[in-house]
């Protein structure tokens, strides 16, 4: 009776937490093409079609009882808190339905989360481990200690680390199911789920003493990670054999599997260390960032870590390699989580499909001012992050055109003068500052805001400030202190920071001319959808800069921003059409795309109607 009562409270949590939009409901008829893809200790995942767009993962589970609910209230509490970091699995919402029986009525909550397009890690070493290079390995390593830096520092200990929850999408490391591990060993399979995990699980378990869990036992599981990542095969793999207790026994007296022969000894010399029979003897997860960090600058291997951008607070340019990526880790444990998460984070994943008349309140007050300031910040940072806001360009009309009409930003200005009580509004203040919004344009204090948010880990203020350097707003002109700080959010995996670092490589701004190095990183941005990176990758392609001449490669770019209107692509879609470079030449489609790039201004697209 009191299991029933519990239950019921936390599944009116869930429904008031729904019912007040702090977390999106995604409707059934939405969803299409439903496939079970996995089953775990405590419940069910499929993939399943959006709305023909996208795929999308649903967790759900067997039973609905107290210890369930509990959980999945915990889940959606613990997914708020690390939304933004690129390599940990996204969560979107919540669904309500039988993904078995889409007929019935059916009280399971799922749980939409993002999809891994290449599945465990486990099953992508052994599709694609022949391919794999040593760059790609430590990047593999490198993002995998990224994403337990951040959980470490935000108090979070994974406790289930292995190969089948380490997951793989586009190139790109992504884990899930933190904190699950503690929870399935109540369940009634537990034994089967432990020894399935045995080489991953901390030998200290296995000592016969209480021990818990926690985060050097995060640092074990990954150092027999980056021992599978250099072999290519789970560890103690024997075709057609389970793991049993002797094995755990085995372990737990300090056996450990031997280096694969060429593995570089520094490498080596980092996993050994983490899978030290003795916690105390294990580095911290940031220790092993600075390991990965100090073996890839010495072997100038090139960064494609966190190189997936969905949201987050930003995105720039920036050049080059060989920088500190725990600097990067310790400014995200500086930052406020209720400035980067919170209950906005299900609003801001789906930015691009909502009207912001049903965001912004009709009134404005302190008690909704923090609500609109993260929705703000979040628009700039997606517009910068698609190249859809040339910031050195200081415009501020799109900025106020994303405010509904009834909200008055002299308001919102006035009150962040007097709440500069977190990072955002800082930020916000120094934007307002930069643009000339309700107030004259300041570059100085502009500067001053942003440096100072930054300084306490607000990645967009980052940005900027990289911004003031490069431009000298504010401050004297510094090129390659831009670099710095542009570097810096690159290496986050934000495609206008990835499309920057090709910049100025291939500008030599701040560095040395590097037009091989800027085509990587174009490429690494442009598939992420940075419509500059694209155009910038055209050129090179079009060019031979940095790479072969290729001109189907740069026509299909070009065909693909003329396509989103945008007028310089249209023009040079018509030179390849006119000249039959990358495609068949066809003047009446040449025509076509001049006409298009003439009607937005384009001064030699119009010369070229006129013949």
């Amino acid at each position: 009776m009191q299991n029933t009562k519990n239950t019921n409270e936390w599944i009116n949590w869930i429904e008031k937490s729904i019912s007040g939009e702090y977390y999106r409901l995604y409707e059934q008829k939405h969803f299409s093409n439903i496939q079970k893809v996995g089953t775990g200790g405590l419940g069910k995942v499929y993939r399943a079609s959006w709305k023909n767009s996208q795929y999308f993962a649903l967790k759900s589970f067997f039973n609905l009882d107290d210890v369930t609910a509990k959980e999945i209230v915990h889940e959606l509490k613990l997914q708020r808190n690390i939304q933004f970091h690129n390599n940990i699995i996204k969560f979107y919402g919540i669904a309500n339905f039988d993904p078995e029986n889409q007929n019935s009525q059916s009280n399971n909550y799922l749980l939409v989360m993002e999809y891994a397009d290449s599945g465990p890690l486990k099953n992508y070493l052994k599709e694609n481990f022949n391919s794999l290079t040593w760059n790609d390995k430590y990047n593999f390593a490198s993002q995998l200690a990224c994403a337990g830096s951040y959980l470490h520092n935000e108090g979070i200990v994974h406790r289930d680390l292995h190969s089948g929850n380490v997951l793989v999408h586009q190139n790109i490391i992504k884990l899930s199911d933190f904190g699950w591990s503690k929870r399935i060993e109540s369940s009634s399979n537990a034994q089967s789920k432990l020894f399935g995990m045995i080489p991953y699980v901390d030998p200290k378990r296995f000592s016969g003493q209480i021990f818990s869990l926690n985060k050097k036992s995060d640092i074990y599981s990954v150092g027999v990670l980056f021992w599978e990542i250099s072999s290519g095969q789970p560890p103690f793999y024997s075709k057609g054999e389970q793991y049993d207790i002797d094995l755990a026994l085995e372990i737990s007296q300090g056996l450990r599997e031997e280096p694969i022969p060429d593995t570089p000894e520094d490498y080596v010399d980092i996993y050994t260390a983490c899978w030290n029979g003795e916690p105390d003897k294990r580095p911290t997860i940031n220790q092993v960032v600075e390991g990965l960090k100090a073996i890839m600058t010495k072997t100038n291997i090139l960064l494609t870590e966190n190189y997936q951008p969905e949201l987050s607070l930003h995105s720039t340019s920036t050049e080059g390699l060989n920088f500190n990526p725990t600097n990067i880790i310790d400014t995200l444990s500086n930052i406020d989580n209720s400035l980067l998460y919170g209950e906005m984070s299900q609003i801001i994943q789906n930015f691009d499909k909502m009207n912001i008349r049903e965001i912004v309140p009709r009134s404005l007050n302190e008690k909704n001012l923090n609500k609109i300031v993260n929705d703000t910040v979040n628009y700039i940072f997606k517009m910068i992050n698609e190249a859809k806001l040339a910031p050195r360009i200081k415009n501020s009309k799109n900025i106020l055109d994303y405010f509904d009409n009834n909200v008055n930003s002299q308001e919102i200005y006035y009150l962040l003068v007097t709440n500069q009580n977190d990072l955002n509004s800082i930020f916000l203040l120094g934007y307002f500052n930069y643009a000339g919004i309700e107030t004259s344009e300041n570059n100085k204090e502009a500067f001053d805001l942003f440096f100072n948010a930054s300084e306490q880990g607000h990645i967009l203020a980052r940005y900027f400030v990289g911004l003031c350097y490069q431009s000298g707003y504010g401050t004297v002109k510094d090129e390659k202190l831009s670099l710095k700080y542009y570097k810096q959010i690159a290496y986050m995996g934000y495609a206008s920071g990835l499309s920057k670092m090709g910049y100025f490589y291939e500008h030599g701004i701040g560095t040395t001319v590097d037009e091989q190095r800027a085509v990587k990183f174009y490429q690494e941005a442009a598939n992420l959808e940075n419509s500059m990176a694209q155009f910038h990758l055209a050129l090179m392609y079009y060019n031979g800069k940095g790479t072969e001449v290729d001109y189907v490669k740069a026509f299909e770019l070009f065909y693909k921003l003329a396509n989103l209107g945008d007028s310089d692509a249209q023009y040079n879609l018509g030179l390849m059409y006119e000249y039959g470079k990358g495609i068949d030449k066809d003047i009446n489609q040449a025509i076509y795309w001049y006409e298009q790039s003439a009607k937005q201004g384009d001064q030699q697209a119009q010369n070229k109607s006129k013949h």
